[in-house]
């Protein structure tokens, strides 16, 4: 008697992290003629700094950036001489910094999958500590989002509608943390949130960013590691600060 053994072939996929780095702003406050995250530092433009700490960290599969209109190809001039090879896709920048992030993740949404981790970082916050990374991409596998976070360290006080000059109330520091990028979600979820948010204008205006908008959509954020060299550069003191951490470094 002849028997057939039948073989059942199960797929996996891999899921991938991918980097979408924000740069489509214009940056007037730090006073420079150029877009701030293409000042130079010590003879290297500030983005470059950014997509090298994405590029160093193996966790890291591939990198797509916003770039400001006008200005994709000094961005690939730079790619180039740096070496940045996980650099996939260079994507034009919108009217506004949520505009930029809805850019970013319809293009990557043209060819990842939707379970991968997509990693939103603002290109001029150079200094992306390797363990901040890791872990934010850790806590998003594992929980579905993760933001850089870190404590409060001073005390709040509530503005008096009546008396704006003084004040009656605090809110306590140990209920507050302080949230920046890093930050990661599944893309399936980025697409679902961008595609919602602008159809029902939802978090899309001011200062929001993708955070915010996720809380306003009802969704529950967690938390991952956070540093404080992690600066956002928008003054010249900070570009004096990011130089003292390089001397440093």
């Amino acid at each position: 008697m002849l028997y057939t053994a039948r073989v059942q072939f199960v797929i996996t996929f891999v899921v991938s992290n991918i980097a979408l780095i924000i740069a489509g702003g214009v940056g007037s406050r730090m006073g420079y003629e150029i877009p701030k995250q293409f000042i130079k530092v010590y003879d290297k433009p500030v983005l470059l700094y950014t997509l090298e700490s994405f590029q160093k960290h193996e966790m890291v599969d591939s990198i797509v950036c916003v770039c400001i209109q006008g200005w994709e190809e000094e961005l690939m001039r730079y790619v180039e001489f740096y070496h940045i090879s996980k650099l996939v896709k260079i994507v034009p920048g919108g009217a506004s910094g949520q505009e930029s992030i809805r850019n970013g993740v319809f293009a990557i949404n043209e060819f990842a999958r939707p379970d991968d981790n997509i990693i939103i970082h603002d290109g001029i916050r150079p200094m992306v500590d390797d363990y901040v990374l890791t872990d934010v991409l850790n806590v998003c596998s594992s929980k579905g989002n993760a933001v850089t976070s870190l404590p409060y360290n001073e005390q709040i006080f509530l503005i008096d509608s009546q008396e704006p000059t003084s004040t009656t109330k605090y809110i306590p520091r140990e209920t507050l943390r302080r949230v920046s990028t890093p930050q990661a979600y599944k893309l399936h979820k980025l697409v679902w949130a961008y595609t919602k948010a602008f159809e029902e204008k939802i978090g899309i205006y001011g200062s929001s960013y993708t955070n915010t908008m996720m809380v306003e959509l009802g969704e529950r954020l967690n938390f991952a590691a956070g540093s404080d060299k992690n600066i956002k550069l928008t003054t010249q003191d900070d570009l004096e600060l990011f130089k003292g951490y390089l001397n440093a470094k």
